[in-house]
């Protein structure tokens, strides 16, 4: 309503000094209807999808924060499980090697040798899960990485090729292929 008033005090303002546009309504007052149409037009056909753009980016972003930080916690989780374990095997040599300074200078050699070589072949095993469990991360890491590169460069390419481009391609492959036909 105040712009309508705005619009007709505008009017009779400039009256008989300014320029009649069409309809006998002055350049100024057209000049400043066409202003507020183009921002209305600016406003619902740009800034509104591209703010809900703009935050669905920002959600994907977030979720995939969380996803990082669970798979963070994850692998927090299984390194201390495996320093817990190596702990344990820690305090079974040691109890290993106790017993057998108990039982004599013979069987003290033999359970020592038995004991490091159980020790030898429990690391030897905990390097080798450990192992096989940080191949098994890198290899998830890198699948994942890789899922969301393709699914970024797929957006990224469907969102900047035109229907022109596709019929530029489309043309392009049928003449490669007729000539070996």
């Amino acid at each position: 309503m105040t712009s309508l008033a705005s619009v007709a005090w505008l009017f009779q303002e400039t009256g008989e000094h300014a320029a009649a546009g069409p309809l006998g309504i002055p350049v100024v007052v057209w000049q400043a209807v066409n202003l507020i149409g183009f921002l209305a037009a600016l406003l619902f056909f740009v800034a509104r999808p591209m703010t809900k753009l703009f935050r669905q980016r920002q959600l994907e972003v977030e979720r995939r924060v969380l996803e990082a930080q669970q798979r963070r916690a994850d692998a927090a989780r299984l390194e201390s499980e495996i320093h817990e374990r190596m702990g344990r095997l820690d305090r079974e040599i040691a109890e290993i090697l106790a017993r057998g300074v108990a039982e004599g200078e013979a069987a003290r050699a033999d359970m020592i040798r038995r004991a490091e070589q159980d020790a030898e072949n429990v690391r030897r095993e905990a390097e080798d899960e450990i192992a096989r469990r940080l191949e098994a991360a890198r290899q998830d890491l890198k699948r994942v990485a890789a899922e969301l590169t393709a699914a970024a460069a797929h957006e990224q390419v469907a969102s900047q090729i035109t229907e022109e481009d596709r019929r530029r391609l489309l043309a392009e492959g049928i003449a490669r292929l007729e000539p070996r036909a």
